[in-house]
């Protein structure tokens, strides 16, 4: 049973969704954060200058990088609930009415 649906075009289709949406968002969030870090330990002194009072461009980027994880949850969500979420129920209600 389980095979079945998992060779059907529709899950095909699930997992090519999730993958085009995934992938290349962890690579983009992955190849910031590695921005942060490689700024940090090579370029201290453009990670140290003061924008205004105590805060600095590190400090900046630091708290970006806390925006940018709350950004791409709420657009997974959002692309989720409207691209995974209804094929998911419609291959979840095909399984459940061929195990009856």
């Amino acid at each position: 049973m389980y095979e079945q649906v998992q060779s059907s075009e529709q899950f095909q289709e699930l997992k090519r969704r999730f993958r085009a949406w995934t992938f290349p968002m962890t690579a983009a969030f992955l190849a910031w954060y590695l921005l942060y870090v490689i700024l940090s330990a090579w370029a201290r002194d453009f990670m140290g200058i003061t924008l205004f009072g105590n805060i600095n461009v590190a400090l900046i980027f630091g708290v970006l990088q806390f925006v940018s994880t709350f950004l791409i949850a709420w657009a997974y969500a959002r692309h989720a609930g409207k691209k995974l979420d209804p094929l998911a129920d419609q291959l979840r209600h095909e399984v459940e009415e061929k195990q009856q």
